[in-house]
């Protein structure tokens, strides 16, 4: 396997999530939002964006697939788990780790736009803008990346590298 390259360090990872907490506890104070995670990727994101936000909140997941194994996707997305909790009338932040061609995040927002949440925002911890096939609506925002695959922090490799502590590239090994 290659070597992981550190593109973004746990630390400047750490303020970015505080940093949007931030925002996002200002944005919904008092509206009891509910978060759903996009699974599997984004649950280390939104574990620390929810305890950092510091209001109350509900959580739930969708698991959507789209990748199998390897590293490009198939373009067809199908939804795996759906959201269990009701989110009609409900404030609802989509909480996911990395937009890259767009089409999963597309996808779901039309999804859940049809249960007629009283609001529907998305926050993504990092942002691919050069791979995009479909635009989609970034609420919030923490990085750009560059077009490379990268891994950490939730991001994967064929299940492997999400433990990773900081967002990597893998680089050959010579």
């Amino acid at each position: 396997m290659d070597k992981p390259k550190v593109v973004i360090t746990r630390e400047e990872i750490a303020n970015k999530v505080a940093e949007l907490a931030t925002q996002l506890r200002k944005d919904y104070r008092g509206k009891n939002p509910l978060l759903i995670g996009i699974l599997k990727g984004s649950f280390v994101f939104l574990s620390d964006l929810m305890r950092s936000m510091n209001i109350p909140v509900e959580v739930d997941f969708v698991r959507l697939s789209s990748y199998g194994a390897g590293t490009e996707s198939s373009g067809k997305i199908k939804l795996v788990k759906d959201v269990e909790t009701p989110i009609r009338g409900r404030h609802v932040l989509v909480v996911e780790d990395i937009i890259d061609r767009g089409l999963t995040v597309r996808f779901l927002l039309d999804y859940l736009s049809f249960r007629e949440p009283a609001s529907l925002k998305l926050c993504a911890l990092f942002n691919k803008p050069s791979r995009r096939k479909v635009e989609v609506p970034i609420d919030y925002v923490g990085f750009t990346v560059p077009d490379a695959f990268v891994v950490g922090y939730g991001l994967d490799l064929n299940e492997k590298l999400r433990y990773l502590p900081d967002l990597c590239v893998l680089e050959e090994q010579k």
